[in-house]
């Protein structure tokens, strides 16, 4: 009888010690699993983008005479080291490991543009959803050297974002009109993030882009 009682006691007592392990071993992957991919600023839905579209005053796109993107004043300080190329690239990156000087030295970045990963800061640019120029041309033109590096830089809207960067060289200075990125089912989000970054700064739109923003808002 004590030894059927002592082998119920050891069953009970392995039974606790493989509960623990693997209690322990749920938690270490809970852990050190992959977090989940940060982003920029959520933009409004599709239906408050569309009345945000509708507010934007449309006219012919003006001259890029006089543009330079020094007139936009971009990767200014953010505090201690970093400026803000490396916010972004800590924000949307994952597991993201910088040095003393606030370069990324390490990290996984997925580009939404195009889907692809990447595992060097060196592969990834930081886009302006609306680009320096296209802002030139749709009204920055006329605003202080101060307004245009706020918008340059600015964190609290959908205006940055860390993609592939070739995807972002293709992109250039263009307009959904003529340009959208390589993966569709971004589409809407991007539509919306442009839309956005035009109603906060009060720049216009041309018809042909106001159109493709339309169309593409129409269906989200």
């Amino acid at each position: 009888m004590r030894t059927s009682v002592s082998r119920r006691g050891l069953y009970a007592r392995r039974s606790t010690t493989l509960g623990a392990l693997l209690a322990l071993c749920a938690g270490l992957f809970l852990v050190t699993g992959p977090a989940a991919q940060a982003a920029p600023p959520t933009p409004p839905s599709a239906s408050v983008a569309r009345s945000y579209l509708g507010a934007l005053t449309v006219r012919a796109e003006g001259s890029s005479d006089g543009y330079s993107r020094d007139r936009f004043p971009h990767w200014s300080g953010q505090g201690g080291n970093c400026n803000t190329r490396e916010v972004v690239l800590k924000r949307d990156g994952t597991g993201v490991v910088q040095d003393g000087g606030c370069a990324a030295v390490s990290g996984r970045w997925y580009s939404p543009y195009d889907g692809a990963t990447w595992y060097a800061a060196s592969d990834v640019d930081i886009d302006h959803v609306v680009p320096l120029a296209e802002a030139w041309r749709s009204g920055a033109s006329s605003w202080t050297t101060s307004r245009r590096q706020a918008f340059a830089n600015d964190l609290s809207i959908a205006q940055l974002i860390a993609v592939t960067d070739n995807v972002n060289q293709s992109k250039g200075d263009k307009d959904p009109a003529e340009w959208m990125p390589p993966r569709s089912s971004y589409h809407c989000v991007y539509a919306r993030m442009w839309v956005w970054v035009k109603y906060d700064y009060g720049l216009s739109v041309d018809s042909a882009e106001k159109s493709r923003l339309s169309s593409v808002l129409s269906g989200c």
